[in-house]
């Protein structure tokens, strides 16, 4: 018993005495949610507290320690399912919390959970899982009113019913601070008929937290652990929390909901439970990480403190990959030794365009739905994860948009007309169409925001049946947005700005093209191998030099 205490201790400070949580994981044959006299238990499934993981046995019994706020939770292995609540909400984990939240939150956490039950079973159900499959990934929903879940159902959630998708997963900012807004979000999302994953955000904490420590109270309520693993066919899916909260002591007398702020930051206590989860997954299998805050960005502007901690962790694997949200733009980063991680490769990081784009704001369409393209100039919308075995792409969809719908082609002759005080002299779009004339060739520039580009992507273009010819990555804020927060700037959210873009790529005109009508095409190949096609019509007109000579368009 002496052993025992010590051990409670180490693992649990803050708790005067640790307890046992005990139990069975079963296949659950008649689907009731409850162990049955007949039913089996299932062998070598994990199960945590947070800090270790155990197996269970042939019995599918497991034993662990718990302190007075532990959530219990398993890892849901390959070819079995786990059973979903009303809200297609997973239902892999039990929460022990006597107390229950603190007291004075804002948004209703977890009620008092009463004594430690004797038994914390867990049922599965057995279910052939193909390694080809695909999964949903949203990013940054981020309702602030009602009125803006009335945007998700309609522009995201109705094209997505019926898909046969394995899942989805939201990488955080579920909400925009009102967390009473969960349970019309959670029925919403649940009409898209699959099981659903979270990751906690910046926008999800319970601001009256003294610490981190009881931030995600509301969370928890709804979702369970803040972060967790499950296994679906070759795959395992990883969740971490980077949401450091700082807590109300050291609130900004100037923020008006009163929260101390945050640090991007993953805590060591997830890191030694990683680690001991990772200790039984094979080394070829593909491992996905999700987060909320990226881990790090191109432009160096967003990092995760700490994520050397996690890149020693993954280190030696060599089928990686990781998501995030949180920036509202969309990039892709690939980390190699310069930034800690030792291989082999490089680790592919994939920043996520947001289902809430520039935060629901911009004119409205047709259906009264925000035109909320994000400040890089991607429209808001949603990735598919297509994985194969160890293999896997993601393919961007703008909400509302054909599926085929990938970049956006303007042409740049705008210079200083694109300054606030010139765009008003023209109509929407004049400055950036294919209209132009000969004279203002030697200035003009074609340019295609490929929305899911990167650093890999190789776009080229060519004029009529010409030979194709390379376009260059340039980091710039897109014209078009910037056009669009002008003249819409009475529609735009205060604080939303338009930011440079990493998925621009230009190139000069030829000074050479003659006046008539010509059929641009853009060829682009994405950070995936994936091509892509986009065309547009380029009319060149008679310049003041050509109108004197007596030029005019070619006769048919």
């Amino acid at each position: 018993m002496r052993t025992f205490t010590i051990l409670a201790c180490l693992l649990f400070p803050h708790s005067a005495l640790a307890a046992n949580a005990t139990g069975q994981v079963f296949l659950d044959s008649n689907k009731n949610g409850v162990l049955d006299t007949a039913e089996q238990g299932i062998e070598g499934v994990r199960v945590s507290n947070g800090l270790d993981v155990v197996t269970t046995d042939e019995e599918g019994r497991y034993t662990l320690p718990v302190d007075d706020q532990s959530i219990i939770f398993i890892t849901k292995p390959r070819d079995h399912a786990i059973p979903v609540n009303a809200h297609m909400l997973p239902q892999f984990y039990y929460i022990h919390q006597p107390g229950g939240s603190p007291a004075g939150m804002r948004y209703e956490g977890m009620a008092p959970t009463g004594p430690l039950p004797e038994q914390i079973n867990f049922p599965l159900i057995k279910r052939e899982e193909s390694e080809q499959f695909e999964a949903i990934l949203f990013a940054d929903p981020q309702p602030q009113t009602q009125r803006e879940l009335d945007y998700i159902r309609d522009d995201v959630v109705a094209e997505l019913i019926g898909t046969d998708a394995a899942f989805g997963m939201t990488m955080g900012d579920i909400m925009y601070d009102d967390l009473s807004l969960f349970p019309r979000y959670n029925a919403l999302i649940a009409q898209i008929g699959i099981p659903w994953y979270n990751v906690p955000g910046n926008h999800e904490l319970n601001f009256e937290a003294e610490s981190d420590k009881f931030s995600l109270e509301t969370f928890k309520k709804f979702f369970g652990p803040p972060y967790y693993a499950f296994e679906y066919a070759d795959a395992l899916f990883i969740v971490l929390d980077n949401i450091d909260y700082q807590g109300n002591g050291e609130a900004d007398p100037g923020d008006v909901r009163g929260n101390g702020g945050y640090e991007a930051r993953i805590s060591k206590q997830q890191l030694r439970w990683l680690e001991k989860e990772l200790e039984y997954v094979d080394n070829d299998r593909l491992v996905f990480v999700a987060t909320h805050a990226p881990l790090g960005s191109e432009d160096r502007r967003y990092t995760t403190d700490n994520r050397k901690g996690l890149f020693r962790l993954l280190a030696g694997r060599p089928n990686l990959y990781s998501v995030a949200g949180h920036t509202h733009t969309t990039n892709h980063i690939y980390f190699g030794e310069e930034d800690g991680f030792d291989g082999p490769g490089t680790f592919h990081h994939h920043v996520l365009a947001t289902v809430s784009g520039s935060w629901w704001s911009g004119p409205f369409d047709e259906r009264g739905i925000a035109i909320s393209d994000q400040r890089d100039g991607t429209p808001n919308g949603y990735h598919i994860l297509e994985v194969d075995s160890t293999d896997l792409t993601v393919r961007f969809k703008g909400a509302g948009k054909p599926a085929d719908q990938q970049m956006r082609i303007r042409f740049d002759v705008a210079h200083h007309q694109l300054q606030p005080n010139g765009i008003r002299d023209f109509k929407a779009g004049q400055l950036l169409d294919g209209h132009l004339s000969q004279d203002e060739l030697a200035a003009a520039s074609i340019m295609v925001n490929l929305f899911d580009g990167g650093p890999k992507s190789v776009v080229t273009y060519r004029v009529n049946d010409g030979e194709y010819q390379p376009l260059t990555r340039t980091p710039r804020k897109d014209p078009y947005m910037l056009e669009q927060f002008v003249r819409h700037a009475s529609d735009k959210k205060s604080f939303v700005q338009a930011t440079v873009s990493t998925h621009i790529f230009e190139a000069d005109l030829s000074a050479d093209l003659p006046p008539g009508v010509h059929t641009v095409t853009v060829r682009a190949e994405d950070e995936f191998g994936r091509v892509h096609h986009g065309h547009t019509v380029l009319e060149i007109v008679p310049g003041v030099a050509g109108s004197e000579a007596g030029l005019d368009y070619p006769s048919p």
